[in-house]
């Protein structure tokens, strides 16, 4: 049996369409990862871990529960962690979690994945509104589809890979500015992107009503993640396909920008 976390996240969702077999995190029955003693984890054998909270307190207390009766969990971290974890908060908090995780006396697979496709429908409102998408800046980094870090992740829940950290990109090492662009030709508009200051972006997002904490954590992401060209073939070489393009992946998703 095999419990899925975050099953209604842009990863969790395409991962449960191709596990449909796995029990997913019941928040309506009161589970909880925040409150280890809420989740029901009766006859599980792997956990696919996602980790919503933006300190690691509480994943020690997890894990040991966790290992009270499966063998084997599945880590969905960040590619930026190879970076070192003083990064960012964001890397930071991947890497206490990997430390956390390889300690926790469980089997361990990593899955270390690349910018989200899927982040770009934070642009939708603006994209709805006009042609100009406005917010910080970022390096440049190979866009991943959660579609493929989901068909990677079903096969390694399915076949175990322990002590294995696999790093995930996209076949190509996109901007911001670029992925508008791609947008734009999904759409058949064209789209531009305007860089926002840091400090104008992180007072909108707290005028917004977004927690200080979050704020910082995204700011802090986008103003010291280093530029990276690193494109790997593990989607090909796990899933025996090669990943998706970002163009793909907008012109599955056009209708959420119109």
């Amino acid at each position: 049996m095999i419990l899925l976390t975050g099953a209604t996240g842009n990863v969790g969702r395409e991962l449960h369409a191709l596990l449909p077999e796995a029990r997913t995190l019941d928040r309506s029955s009161g589970a909880d990862l925040a409150r280890p003693e809420t989740l029901d984890l009766e006859g599980v054998d792997t956990v696919f871990l996602v980790w919503p909270f933006l300190t690691s307190e509480g994943a020690r207390t997890l894990l040991p529960k966790i290992a009270e009766h499966a063998q084997k969990v599945v880590y969905l971290s960040s590619s930026a962690v190879r970076f070192g974890a003083d990064t960012d908060p964001i890397t930071r908090l991947h890497a206490d979690l990997e430390t956390a995780v390889q300690a926790s006396g469980l089997e361990w697979t990593i899955l270390r994945a690349d910018t989200f496709a899927s982040n770009a429908l934070g642009w939708a409102g603006q994209l709805q509104a006009g042609d100009v998408v406005r917010g910080p800046d970022s390096a440049v980094t190979a866009v991943i589809d959660p579609a493929d870090i989901a068909a990677v992740a079903a096969a390694v829940l399915r076949d175990s890979r322990p002590g294995t950290t696999y790093t995930l990109t996209g076949p190509d090492v996109l901007s911001r500015a670029d992925q508008v662009r791609i947008l734009g030709e999904a759409l058949g508009r064209e789209l531009r992107f305007d860089a926002t200051p840091f400090d104008d972006a992180r007072a909108q997002l707290l005028a917004d009503g977004r927690p200080p904490a979050l704020v910082e954590a995204l700011i802090g992401s986008a103003q010291n993640r280093p530029a990276s060209d690193l494109v790997t073939t593990t989607v090909q070489d796990v899933t025996g396909r090669p990943a998706g393009s970002f163009r793909a992946w907008a012109d599955r998703h056009v209708a959420d920008f119109s």
